[in-house]
């Protein structure tokens, strides 16, 4: 299963698809075609994370634009140079970050807000940090307008994360750092479970996961993914 895991991963940086066709079917049911087919079929098993990606809209979370391809097998633009992540990688990000009802998660890299919303999905506790203010706004509306509960959205520079909340009991990052960010292991709470890709920005990265033990961290590479780097400054008003 684990060769399976990293061949699929790889393939993430050559894929193509052909988009769903919505005229005879419900986004209901593109969304359970999408989980049997992407997500259950590449190994992810952990009950809550199927039942949020069954359950959380993904098409309320893309540009209008982009709907029809809302449930296929590939990550989408949501404008601002940013993406949204492949539905496989959002399943596998939240399955390994070990999170359970109740937990206090941080998310760096709010996008679209989908990543969020299936964490809240889940029962969790959501803070996520958007350096991009547009997106900010665009996340918090479409998470207020579709009812998901305790989430809070922060503009701010995602490397230092969010001190006032911390300790978290995950944290998931959904950009890369060409290193781990300090501040991200400080505000991890012992036990705890980080997923961050790391690797040259704009190239091919590593998924890591990190536990946070009394021994120090023990990092396990899940294999080659790519995602957008981590900006480090505030740059819009």
């Amino acid at each position: 299963m684990k060769k399976k895991i990293k061949f699929f991963i790889g393939m993430v940086l050559v894929f193509t698809f052909v988009p769903y066709s919505f005229a005879q079917e419900s986004w209901e049911k593109a969304r359970i075609q999408m989980v049997e087919e992407q997500i259950v079929a590449y190994g992810i098993s952990d009950p809550l994370v199927l039942e949020a990606l069954r359950t959380v809209p993904r098409h309320e979370f893309v540009p209008e634009e982009m709907k029809e391809l809302a449930y296929a097998d590939t990550p989408l633009p949501i404008g601002y140079g940013q993406t949204i992540s492949q539905p496989f990688i959002v399943a596998l990000m939240t399955e390994k970050a070990k999170v359970k009802p109740q937990d206090k998660v941080l998310e760096v890299g709010t996008g679209s807000g989908y990543q969020a919303a299936v964490l809240s999905a889940m029962g969790c506790t959501v803070y996520t940090v958007e350096i991009i203010q547009k997106l900010v706004l665009l996340a918090e509306a479409t998470l207020k307008r579709l009812g998901y509960q305790h989430i809070t959205v922060k503009w701010g520079d995602g490397y230092f994360g969010w001190q006032e909340a911390s300790p978290f009991d995950a944290i998931i990052v959904t950009c890369s750092v060409d290193h781990i960010p300090p501040p991200l292991i400080e505000q991890l709470k012992e036990g705890g479970t980080m997923v961050i890709p790391v690797g040259p920005p704009w190239s091919i990265q590593s998924l890591w996961v990190i536990e946070k033990t009394l021994q120090g961290l023990q990092v396990e590479d899940l294999g080659a993914v790519r995602f957008v780097p981590l900006t480090r400054e505030i740059r819009e008003k």
